[in-house]
């Protein structure tokens, strides 16, 4: 079966031109560390059962809060620091693209 393009995914995830807004100064919170970035999106550092995340996420509004979604990844330090130490590699898979 042959691999889809990323132009051809049914993710409806990635809005696209639509998330050209200006990025927001990252701030503390009592949860942990959060950074919104795009439409809805945030990425948080938090801590669950004793374990630190790196959160990618995207939130919607519920009663006037905005709470996280399903849509989005939890990741380990270790993953984290694997993606940062890899970010050449992905910048220049992007500029390929």
């Amino acid at each position: 079966m042959p691999k889809k393009k990323a132009a051809e995914s049914s993710s409806d995830s990635d809005s696209g031109p639509d998330d050209r807004t200006p990025v927001k100064k990252a701030k503390k919170t009592d949860e942990g560390f959060s950074l919104e970035f795009g439409k809805n999106r945030r990425v948080t550092v938090s801590e669950f059962k004793g374990k630190v995340y790196v959160n990618i996420r995207e939130y919607y509004n519920k009663d006037g809060a905005m709470v996280p979604g399903k849509k989005g990844i939890s990741l380990t330090p270790e993953q984290w620091k694997t993606i940062l130490e890899r970010q050449t590699e992905i910048n220049d898979a992007i500029k390929e693209l």
